[in-house]
């Protein structure tokens, strides 16, 4: 869909506000969200920055042609684990078109999946370099690089109907997500809530390997709700997280998801 098929007399545009508000619920699949999310224009600030990043670029990548756009989630349809982040990085995602790819925190979680055989390599270089996931989902609550790695609360919130369509459309196999910091945290609750997931009180906090079962819902299963410092660069140059650290939580995430043996 592009964006004239997107818009019509009354319908939001992409670069109306109420874009991902008015569009994302009506998405039938996966295929049809992630193509409405790369035409999203409804957060001024994320856009001038994504556009100002691709066109200066960073002297490294000099020679390549930016994505600079909103960034889709990434992995099949029928995952049982999603991961949630924060936002694409500037010279990562911003750059290659797929979440966590072209970094050194898309590294870090790679090298974690490839590890427990959950993604067919352990580096993430570009779009179409061959990377597969097996039952995981990567998303963000904000699809656009921000300034300073920093969302808005106003972006996050204009930003939300697409993770919850996604989860939503990910609903029938999903069994665990695993929320890599306290921003997609934080950002994630209110989504669950009004999914119908009935959330402890009070509301759970945020913490490295927080664990919380969401009760069942209408017939369906429960959901594990899982936390971990996100692998940022500052994060992992400290030692703040350890690839043994984050590992052992994802492992945890993969095995109520049913993926390991």
């Amino acid at each position: 869909m592009d964006e004239a098929e997107a818009a019509g007399p009354g319908v939001p545009g992409p670069d109306d506000q109420d874009f991902p508000a008015h569009h994302a619920s009506r998405c039938a699949g996966l295929g049809e969200l992630d193509g409405l999310v790369t035409h999203c224009r409804a957060c001024p600030r994320l856009v001038a920055w994504r556009e100002e990043v691709a066109r200066d670029k960073r002297a490294a990548f000099r020679d390549q042609d930016y994505w600079g756009r909103p960034v889709p989630g990434f992995g099949p349809p029928d995952a049982a684990l999603a991961v949630v982040g924060l936002a694409p990085a500037a010279h990562g995602g911003n750059r290659t078109g797929r979440m966590f790819t072209g970094d050194a925190t898309g590294d870090f979680l790679f090298t974690a999946l490839h590890t427990l055989g959950l993604a067919s390599q352990p580096g993430s270089t570009r779009a179409g370099d061959g990377l597969t996931l097996r039952g995981v989902r990567l998303t963000s609550p904000v699809h656009c690089a921000p300034p300073a790695n920093r969302p808005t609360p106003a972006e996050r919130d204009t930003c939300r109907p697409w993770l919850a369509a996604e989860l939503a459309l990910l609903a029938p196999h999903l069994r665990a997500v695993l929320v890599l910091g306290a921003f997609g945290w934080q950002a994630l609750l209110p989504v669950l809530a009004a999914a119908g997931r009935p959330l402890p009180r009070p509301r759970p906090a945020f913490g490295h390997g927080a664990h919380v079962v969401l009760p069942a819902t209408d017939g369906g299963r429960e959901l594990h709700l899982l936390g971990s410092y996100h692998p940022s660069q500052r994060n992992t140059f400290t030692g703040r997280l350890t690839m043994p650290m984050f590992t052992e939580v994802l492992r945890e995430a993969a095995a109520v998801a049913g993926l390991l043996e």
